[in-house]
Formats: C-alpha cells, sequence, structure tokens
C-alpha cells in the first residue's frame, strides 16, 4: 500500500459518502445534535469527527493493518477542515 493509493482511496470513499449520504458537513452536525442530546453536554461537529478519529485509533491498535480504519481516519482527518466551518 502506497500512500498516494491510500490517500486517493480516502478520497475516494469521502466521495462515495457525499453522494450515499449527503455533505459531510450536514451529516457531522446531525450527528453532533444527537450526540449531545445522548451525552447532555453541547458536541461539535468537530468533535464528532475526533471521536471518529479515535474511535478508528482504537480500531487500528487490535490490528495495524486493518485497511478500513486507515483510510477512514484520514478521511475524518480530511473532514476537520470543514467541520470547523
Amino acid at each position: 500500500m502506497t500512500r498516494p493509493t491510500i490517500l486517493d482511496e480516502a478520497a475516494h470513499v469521502l466521495e462515495s459518502r457525499a453522494e450515499t449520504y449527503g455533505p459531510a458537513t450536514a451529516a457531522l452536525r446531525a450527528i453532533a445534535a444527537r450526540w449531545s442530546l445522548t451525552l447532555g453536554v453541547p458536541v461539535s461537529p468537530a468533535q464528532v469527527a475526533l471521536c471518529m478519529i479515535d474511535l478508528k485509533l482504537a480500531r487500528l491498535a487490535h490490528d495495524p493493518a486493518h485497511r478500513d480504519s486507515m483510510v477512514d481516519v484520514i478521511g475524518y482527518a480530511a473532514l476537520m477542515s470543514e467541520a470547523r466551518r
């Protein structure tokens, strides 16, 4: 697995998810609203992205070669700039 390959794969996943679920910013805001209700504290879209990265990192700690988790970490990190708007 080369760096360009995994970066291209992450870009493709982001595009595919946008086609399936709509804009990432809307999804992150919706998740933040739900988590805020569940947790009883305000959660921001950026915090959602960070928590999802943490989830994927926990999975990578179990299996460092798990390609999907690596791709997802890259994808969520790329969404951070959108999540902070």
